[in-house]
């Protein structure tokens, strides 16, 4: 049930790690601020695939969803220093960060607003 999550992160870990050199450029991106938005995505869905597999267990459930995202957020500066250090031609950059935690915490919204309608579907009328 965490192969999705496994799968993401994978994926998210390739993104994260392609030379810079190798990335797309267009004027467009700077305009929009095009990376920080997939970066506020990437980390979002990371944080609700992570979570789900924890909707069946209501005892440890809170206290999933608050690892998961601080396990997000923590993926997102080490994946800073790899950039930096080991990835060519991208560097470290805190606004990404910045983006990594704006992300986690609407994934972590989405998961409550998952779980609450998930409540509200098995309470009886």
């Amino acid at each position: 049930i965490f192969l999705p999550a496994v799968c993401w992160t994978v994926i998210s870990y390739i993104l994260l790690t392609i030379p810079g050199s190798d990335l797309p450029t267009s004027h467009f991106f700077e305009i929009v601020y095009f990376d920080k938005w997939v970066h506020i995505g990437m980390f979002s869905l990371l944080v609700v695939l992570w979570c789900i597999p924890f909707f069946k267990h209501q005892m440890k459930q809170k206290k999933a969803f608050i690892a998961v995202f601080l396990l997000t957020i923590m993926y997102g500066i080490t994946m800073e220093f790899v950039q930096k250090y080991f990835t060519a031609d991208r560097s470290f950059d805190l606004t990404d960060i910045a983006a990594d935690i704006i992300g986690a915490i609407c994934g972590l919204g989405f998961v409550r607003i998952l779980k609450r309608k998930k409540l509200l579907k098995n309470k009886p009328l």
